[in-house]
């Protein structure tokens, strides 16, 4: 008897727990509903409907399946090995490296309508070299979808359906704001993984503002809800009904599939760029001209920083904005445009969203000392790059050896790359690179600065083996990483 009256409270427990988020309706707001405890009915004793139901009810039919024809290139030498086309190559190329660099023949995904005009957002990657466009709805309707806009530095593109005679109206999202989110949230994932239709899954927003690599504007959201190839694409949506993310990619296990650490950009920066997307079909971007990196310890003790936060310039851009106003490499860069900049991560997001020839304020730390300077902003060009020293293929961050590096560190040269950042598990830390190794060759080809390294390394292939010479005090040796 008092096992049974344990095993009755033990549920009721687990079902407080589980159905407790559902009647707060989230962050204290109104829910798709009156009221989010209407949304749940019983009938002797049985829950018959919930929160997740209605949210897929209303959700389903506005989130659409995004299928391609892409343009595939002429086959190069690396192709010879042949292989049966694969409908989700996009997806594996994209996190594992292409292996032989031939284009998939079609690919597929998800997205979602935010307007009655048509307009669907999804992932860049999804429709990337597309020839053709074609969008099914949860009816079995389907669309030619043609390209209104693309931004491949955020992995999102806005595609457009027309209505066919007898169509009324289509089912559409809202659009919610992502910055309102807080961790432990339930949302739900929407999508078409490995071309199931309309799958839907539950979990919560695990953390917020990850950056992972992918790009100078990272700012995803965890989630633990289900994302599988397939999903790209679709939505984020929070139990209030609205549209809180776009799902784009996921780590996954030797399988290919979910582990539970998906990630979906915010919908704020999709409709932060939404007019531009329209309008002109590109993003314009604010341009400042300088690459900066993180401050290690190594390097806040080097330069004498009280502490760690801002975003150190290794260089700067000739003929740029910095340049133009006066930036100097060494500077540390802490306030932009009226924005604290705490990490190297915020700065390239904050000079995105600068109006071009707007003159800004920034204000740099310069030989411990604070100095505002004036800079007009420029346009980034899609030929410009957005300059940071980010980690690349080797796993490794890496930066100019000024002449006050050199006498600090102790280096007979100025000569070379300082390595001030290893990735612990990339191929560089593997092989023993560690911070502070001074890089003076790559594959027996002579590295001066950072023009020659990005070249060398830009250069290498994914399955390359990459030989390094590599100054360490008053030795020098070679290794060699093996990448991919």
């Amino acid at each position: 008897m008092r096992s049974k009256f344990f095993d009755v409270t033990k549920f009721l427990f687990l079902a407080v727990m589980f159905l407790l988020p559902v009647f707060i309706g989230g962050n204290g707001g109104s829910s798709l509903f009156p009221s989010a405890a209407a949304a749940l009915s019983t009938e002797n004793g049985v829950l018959t409907s919930n929160l997740f139901v209605e949210i897929a009810k209303k959700q389903n039919p506005s989130v659409v399946n995004v299928s391609v024809k892409t343009r595939v290139r002429k086959p190069g030498p690396s192709d010879r090995k042949s292989r049966p086309p694969d409908p989700f190559r996009d997806f594996y190329d994209r996190f594992f490296g292409d292996r032989n660099n031939q284009r998939p023949r079609g690919g597929m995904g998800s997205g979602f309508i935010i307007d009655q005009e048509g307009y669907i957002l999804t992932n860049y990657h999804v429709v990337e070299g597309s020839g053709e466009i074609q969008v099914l709805l949860e009816d079995d309707k389907e669309y030619a979808a043609t390209l209104v806009g693309a931004d491949s530095k955020t992995d999102i593109a806005l595609i457009k359906i027309e209505k066919k005679p007898g169509d009324k109206t289509f089912p559409v999202v809202k659009l919610g704001n992502s910055d309102n989110l807080e961790v432990g949230e339930w949302v739900v994932a929407i999508g078409n993984p490995f071309g199931l239709s309309h799958t839907v899954t539950v979990g919560v927003v695990s953390a917020k503002g990850r950056s992972i690599g992918q790009g100078p504007y990272d700012e995803f959201i965890q989630t633990d809800a289900s994302i599988n190839p397939g999903n790209s694409g679709g939505p984020l949506i929070n139990i209030k009904g609205e549209v809180v993310g776009i799902n784009t990619l996921i780590i996954s296990g030797n399988s290919g599939g979910n582990v539970g650490i998906g990630f979906a950009i915010p919908i704020n920066i999709a409709k932060g760029i939404l007019k531009d997307l329209k309008e002109k079909g590109a993003v314009t971007r604010g341009w400042l001209g300088v690459m900066i990196q993180k401050i290690t310890p190594e390097l806040q003790e080097s330069f004498g920083l009280k502490h760690s936060e801002g975003a150190l310039v290794g260089d700067v851009i000739p003929g740029g904005p910095a340049s133009a106003a006066g930036i100097k490499r060494g500077d540390v860069i802490v306030k932009f445009d009226g924005q604290n900049v705490k990490t190297m991560d915020v700065l390239p997001k904050v000079v995105a969203q600068a109006i071009p020839n707007k003159v800004v304020e920034v204000e740099v730390i310069r030989e411990g000392k604070s100095k505002i300077i004036n800079v007009k902003i420029e346009v980034l060009k899609d030929a410009e790059k957005v300059q940071v020293a980010q980690k690349n293929k080797l796993g490794i961050q890496v930066q100019d050896i000024t002449p006050e590096l050199a006498k600090s560190l102790k280096l007979d040269s100025a000569e070379g790359v300082l390595v001030s950042d290893v990735t612990a598990g990339e191929p560089a830390a593997e092989k023993g690179l560690r911070r502070g190794d001074v890089i003076s060759e790559i594959n027996k080809k002579p590295v001066r600065n950072m023009s020659d390294y990005n070249q060398l390394v830009g250069s290498l292939n994914q399955e390359d083996t990459v030989l390094l010479l590599v100054r360490r005090g008053a030795t020098t040796i070679y290794i060699a990483i093996k990448l991919g």
